[in-house]
């Protein structure tokens, strides 16, 4: 099983490609919390030897708050003995964020034999030092992910342990610990989010797009529900065809990003 959680599409990338490349099934992750039968706790029986595998974006040097509610949740009838690995995408690093998830999962009755890192596309762009890249830079990143995947693939197929594939970037400790947690803290939030009713065409791209159902066309205009669901992913941002989402007033100038499954970035399987 792969479970994954995704905003803009980087790891809804790397999770499909993975899961079709090893025969396994796909979880998303805020699908299953925020689903109209979820009461709590989310329940799966492992096959013998099914692999458990998590995908998921570096959130602010840290793992995405959803993927930390989602791993409280999850109870597993027979996880002892399972392969159990992460694969992460991230911008530029990792910090120390894979510490963070490994006591995590140790809480949850699991251990994590491997963990790995895909450095793709930037996408967020709501503080003044983060912009996206550029196209030459994106697509050099995606190039080498997709290298980069295929040869983790081999290591997971090979249930390869003690593998730790990691950008942490310098002072990671820093990075999770402090920023990190003052990101994580302070600046994970709906409320900033305006929408030009100028340059909206009441198209509802922005509230498909959110992972987490954190919006409502009600009115027409996307409405944000305010009920600390949002993860700042930035999805609603980057898939507006009008540019008419804005995160403050930081992002109206920035540029935009958002990888389908179209795209044509895929694993070699020759």
């Amino acid at each position: 099983m792969v479970y994954y959680f995704s905003g803009t599409g980087n790891t809804k990338w790397a999770a499909t490609e993975l899961a079709h490349a090893l025969g396994d099934n796909m979880t998303d992750m805020a699908a299953a919390l925020y689903s109209e039968g979820h009461d709590g706790g989310l329940d799966h029986t492992l096959m013998p030897d099914e692999r458990i595998g998590f995908c998921f974006p570096i959130h602010g040097w840290q793992p995405p708050h959803i993927v930390r509610q989602f791993l409280s949740t999850l109870r597993l009838t027979n996880a002892a003995g399972h392969y159990c690995y992460v694969v992460c995408t991230c911008g530029d690093n990792t910090g120390e964020a894979m510490q963070i998830f490994a006591k995590d999962l140790a809480a949850s009755g699991l251990h994590l034999d491997a963990a790995f890192s895909l450095v793709m596309p930037e996408t967020y762009v709501a503080l003044p030092f983060m912009y996206t890249d550029t196209i030459e830079r994106e697509r050099e990143k995606r190039l080498q992910a997709a290298i980069d995947l295929k040869r983790y693939t081999t290591m997971i197929e090979q249930r390869s342990c003690g593998e730790e594939h990691l950008v942490k970037g310098t002072a990671p400790w820093a990075l999770t610990y402090i920023v990190g947690a003052y990101f994580n803290r302070w600046m994970i939030t709906d409320r900033k989010f305006t929408v030009d009713e100028g340059l909206c065409t009441r198209c509802g791209r922005c509230a498909k797009s959110c992972p987490v159902g954190d919006i409502d066309m009600d009115k027409g205009l996307p409405q944000w529900k305010h009920d600390k669901r949002c993860t700042s992913c930035l999805a609603c941002y980057h898939h507006c065809p009008h540019h008419a989402i804005n995160y403050g007033s930081i992002t109206r100038k920035r540029k935009q990003y958002y990888l389908g499954l179209n795209d044509n970035i895929k694993i070699d399987k020759k």
